[in-house]
């Protein structure tokens, strides 16, 4: 499936489905869709009341869904609670907190995917993107700190991984993937100005192109927005 929006495309007729549309990849992701030609399917907490802290709101909006969808991204998450900000150490780990964290990056996606497998076509190659961070990788870690995000991420890549081993065996031609955007200027980043950051639409076409690029034997991997692959 190519959605670069080349003259060789015929994604007319393809639908995709973006959960948290309304932040700011997954609003880029929705229009870079349609630019592309695809039908767009856009769900979100403040527009369609999708909470992953409620997981009986994500199953009502889930299961209203008809398929097939070719292509599936979750684009939701935090960075931290509303008025908190990532631990720089372990004194300042919170309970509370960090189980808020894990039910907006892991929890919540695991939910979506639950779905999943009714909403892909049987046959044919369909995708579905779950972005999480390079900072969940355990491998790349070297300057620790940000334990909750970070440990969020770890573990919706392992949800990730597991979900596509599964899927493949009634979808093979299905990629499931984890993805890392690079730092992207939203509302999350605002208060990171060191870090150099792309803007959403930049990153959704990075996200996008790499996407279009991966094949069903890569399923259950993680790149980055420049389709290396990040190590677990």
């Amino acid at each position: 499936m190519n959605l670069s929006g080349s003259k060789d495309d015929t994604p007319l007729h393809r639908r995709a489905l973006v959960i948290g549309a309304s932040g700011g990849i997954g609003a880029a992701l929705c229009a870079a869709l349609a630019e592309r030609g695809a039908e767009v399917t856009g769900l979100s907490r403040s527009v369609d009341g999708v909470d992953f802290a409620d997981p009986a709101s994500v199953a009502a909006r889930m299961e209203a869904l008809s398929g097939p969808f070719e292509m599936i991204l979750v684009a939701s998450g935090v960075l931290a609670p509303e008025g908190a900000r990532p631990e720089k150490s372990l004194a300042e780990i919170d309970a509370s907190r960090m189980a808020e964290v894990m039910a907006a990056n892991a929890i919540g996606p695991a939910l979506v995917l639950r779905h999943v497998p009714r909403l892909l076509p049987r046959k044919g190659r369909s995708v579905v993107g779950v972005l999480t961070a390079r900072v969940g990788s355990i491998g790349d870690n070297r300057l620790g700190g940000w334990y909750s995000y970070r440990a969020s991420k770890a573990a919706a890549n392992q949800i990730v991984h597991t979900a596509a081993i599964e899927i493949a065996r009634t979808h093979p031609g299905a990629v499931v993937v984890a993805l890392h955007p690079g730092t992207v200027a939203t509302e999350f980043t605002r208060d990171y100005p060191a870090h150099r950051k792309v803007t959403p639409a930049e990153a959704a076409g990075n996200l996008l192109g790499v996407l279009a690029g991966l094949e069903p034997r890569q399923t259950g991997q993680f790149f980055d927005w420049a389709g290396n692959p990040v190590p677990w």
